[in-house]
């Protein structure tokens, strides 16, 4: 059971990166100060083999009224992605996917809505920056870097994410010879270099737990990992950008109530200090946050107050 001395005893282990300050981020116009509050990405699915059935929108039209449902909820910027990131879903091509993604990308920020496009795929990421997206969550190990110069030429940022494969659909068996946060911290140190000799500013960093790993299948185990990663989320800080976390499911845990889950791990995402909440749930996680940060506040005034 999780209690107070094992958060303490993290603290304890990386005292600098618990205090660490993190870039800021600009998009549109729009500034994201994470060191004052986090912020929330909602999730359109585009795709009919997305298992969370609440995000699938299979019509541009459900799609765009989704994402204005969401924003007015208190989502900070809404991620579309075209092909589903389980291992047995169908492929789909470039041509598919920007058709799909390109007229949404563009009625949503006619709409003035910030707008994330996760893909692997060079193509589509360029074609959705061209198009007005403005942030790319970027689902291969390697961007080109005449993709982050793009990035970059756009005034659009760039999440890089952990991927140990060519991309989410390309991964085997998860390594856990060695702590899976510093393997992080070593893989972010060198995309983000990559990223900044290319002219790209906004940057964050995903440690990809929503993807799916071969011995990741394992409940238990899964779940183990992806507590622990929130909880350590925090000594990636030292590398100067936000970390944004994509909460997972664990439905075998929650069963019906499966979208308890998504709440239930934005607390320990916090605890690890997340930035960026990437969710398909974005009220329940905007309640949760505001919650946190009303103890945040109280808790203040009580230490000034002593």
């Amino acid at each position: 059971m999780l209690d107070l001395k094992d958060l303490a005893d993290l603290v304890a282990s990386a005292p600098e990166p618990a205090q660490a300050r993190v870039a800021a981020v600009s998009l549109a116009g729009r500034h994201f100060d994470f060191n004052t509050r986090p912020a929330i990405m909602g999730v359109i699915n585009l795709s009919p083999d997305s298992w969370y059935r609440e995000s699938v929108c299979l019509t541009q039209d459900a799609a765009i009224r989704r994402a204005r449902v969401l924003h007015a909820q208190g989502a900070d910027l809404i991620d579309l992605g075209a092909e589903s990131t389980l291992a047995n879903a169908a492929r789909a091509d470039e041509e598919a996917q920007v058709e799909k993604l390109l007229p949404i990308v563009r009625q949503l920020r006619a709409d003035g809505i910030l707008v994330s496009v996760e893909t692997y795929d060079d193509a589509v990421a360029r074609s959705c920056l061209e198009a007005g997206a403005n942030l790319l969550n970027f689902t291969g190990s390697e961007p080109d870097p005449s993709l982050l110069r793009l990035v970059a030429d756009q005034g659009a940022g760039v999440i890089l994410c952990y991927v140990q494969g060519r991309n989410v659909r390309e991964v085997g068996d998860f390594d856990f010879s060695a702590d899976p946060v510093a393997m992080m911290h070593d893989y972010f140190a060198q995309r983000i270099e990559g990223a900044r000799q290319q002219g790209v500013r906004n940057i964050l960093i995903d440690p990809g737990l929503g993807f799916y790993y071969r011995n990741l299948g394992d409940s238990a185990v899964r779940v183990r990992h992806q507590m622990r990663v929130f909880l350590n989320s925090f000594r990636l800080r030292d590398l100067g950008y936000p970390i944004c976390n994509a909460l997972p499911h664990a439905f075998e845990f929650f069963g019906e109530e499966v979208r308890c889950a998504e709440p239930f791990f934005a607390v320990l995402a916090a605890l690890g200090k997340t930035d960026l909440f990437r969710t398909h749930e974005v009220p329940r996680i905007k309640a949760v946050l505001d919650t946190l940060a009303t103890y945040q506040n109280v808790g203040a005034r009580m230490s000034y107050n002593r």
